[in-house]
C-alpha cells in the first residue's frame, strides 16, 4: 500500500480547497504510466471520482486514488510534500525504483 504523510494530507487538502467550485474534486488520482527519462513517471491529478478498479485511501476528509496497474509499482511507496528553500511539491520515496531520475519525477522499475 502506498503511504501518505501528514504533510502530504494536508496539502492535499489545500489545492483541493483551493480548486472548489460548485463541485469540488473529491479527491487526488496517483498513476504510475510508461514514459520519462527512466521508463515509469508519476503522474498526479485532482478527480471527481475513483474509476473501476482503483484502491481509494481515505484520510477523513482526504481520497487518494490509485489504479490497479500502479498499485504494485507503488506498494511501500511514500508520498511526502516537502517546502524548503529549493521549492515546494510531492515527493515519491520508493522502495521499487531500482534507479530514479534527478528530477525524481521518474524512475526504473
Amino acid at each position: 500500500m502506498l503511504n501518505v504523510t501528514d504533510t502530504a494530507v494536508d496539502a492535499i487538502r489545500r489545492v483541493i480547497g483551493k480548486g472548489a467550485t460548485e463541485a469540488p474534486p473529491a479527491g487526488l488520482r496517483i498513476m504510475v504510466s510508461a514514459g520519462g527519462c527512466s521508463g515509469y513517471q508519476y503522474r498526479m491529478g485532482l478527480v471527481a471520482d475513483a474509476e473501476t478498479g482503483d484502491t481509494v485511501i481515505d484520510f477523513e476528509d482526504v481520497k487518494v486514488f490509485v489504479d490497479a496497474e500502479s498499485i504494485p509499482l507503488l506498494s511501500g511507496a511514500r508520498l511526502d510534500f516537502v517546502d524548503d528553500i529549493s521549492g515546494s511539491g510531492f515527493v515519491f520515496d520508493n522502495p521499487n525504483a531500482g534507479d530514479k531520475c534527478s528530477c525524481g519525477k521518474s524512475f526504473s522499475g
